[in-house]
């Protein structure tokens, strides 16, 4: 595993959505899809791999909160989600 995803790894953690909703108000969530590892898609990210990102986006397999999900998840303050930080963005993976 290289240094960048081993450091990521690291960084994995349990979040509740009370802690995540100051993200979401700065636009910053990024929601990845249950089948996508979110180690692989922080280190895609964090190396500008624009090719496999773009992929992800055209089918829909990383993308912004819906405003359904950001009602749902407003109205259940201690739904957990995975969570790795790659400046400025936050990906979050429902459990």
């Amino acid at each position: 595993m290289s240094d960048l995803k081993t450091q990521l790894q690291e960084q994995l953690a349990q979040v509740d959505w009370k802690d995540l909703k100051p993200h979401a108000q700065r636009d910053a969530i990024i929601v990845v899809d249950a089948n996508l590892d979110i180690i692989e898609v922080g280190n895609a990210i964090a190396l500008n791999d624009t090719n496999t990102i773009q992929h992800w986006i055209s089918e829909q397999l990383i993308q912004k909160p819906t405003s359904e999900q950001l009602s749902l998840w407003n109205s259940n303050q201690t739904q957990q989600f995975q969570t790795v930080i790659v400046q400025p963005f936050v990906l979050i993976k429902i459990d």
